[in-house]
C-alpha cells in the first residue's frame, strides 16, 4: 500500500514510536525456541540450480538427510525434522526488556531541524504526550 503524500514539510510533523530494536531487545535463539517450520517439519532443497559449493555445504553440514531423485534432472535433499535449519544463526527472540517510547520531530522523510529524539521513561508519559499533541492539532484545526 502506498504512503499518502504529506501535505506539509517534514518539519511540521512529529513521529511517535514504540520500538524494541533487535540489537538491544532480542537475543540469538534456537530453531526450537522460534518454532522454525523447517525444524518442526523438516525441509528439502533442490540440488539442480545450486552452486556446487552450496550442495557440498548442505551434504557435509552434519544434518541428517536423504537424497531423493524425483526425475531426470530433478534431485532433492530432504532434511529430517528436529535439527537446526540452514538459517538457524539468524533466529532471534525477544528478551524481557521494556520497549522504548520515542517521540521524534519530523516524519518518514527525516528530521530537518536535527533535534534529538525524546525517550519517555514510562509508557503513560508517552501516551500523555501523544494525547496532548493530538488535542493541540484538533484545537488548531477547529480554530481554522
Amino acid at each position: 500500500m502506498a504512503r499518502p503524500e504529506p501535505q506539509m514539510p517534514a518539519s511540521a510533523y512529529k513521529t511517535y514510536a514504540i520500538v524494541a530494536p533487535v540489537a538491544t531487545h532480542h537475543r540469538p535463539a534456537t530453531c526450537a525456541e522460534v518454532d522454525c517450520p523447517h525444524y518442526l517439519n523438516g525441509w528439502r532443497v533442490r540440488i539442480e540450480g545450486l552452486p556446487p559449493e552450496m550442495v557440498h555445504a548442505a551434504k557435509t553440514s552434519g544434518r541428517r538427510y536423504i537424497e531423493l531423485p524425483v526425475a531426470e534432472g530433478e534431485t532433492w535433499l530432504q532434511f529430517e525434522a528436529g535439527q537446526p535449519c540452514f538459517k538457524a544463526s539468524e533466529h532471534r527472540t525477544r528478551i524481557d526488556k521494556p520497549e522504548l517510547f520515542i517521540v521524534r520531530d519530523g516524519d518518514h522523510r527525516g528530521n530537518p531541524r536535527g533535534t534529538k529524539a525524546r525517550m519517555h521513561q514510562k509508557p503513560e508519559h508517552w501516551v500523555e504526550d501523544f494525547a496532548t499533541h493530538q488535542q493541540g492539532l484538533a484545537d488548531a484545526r477547529e480554530r481554522g
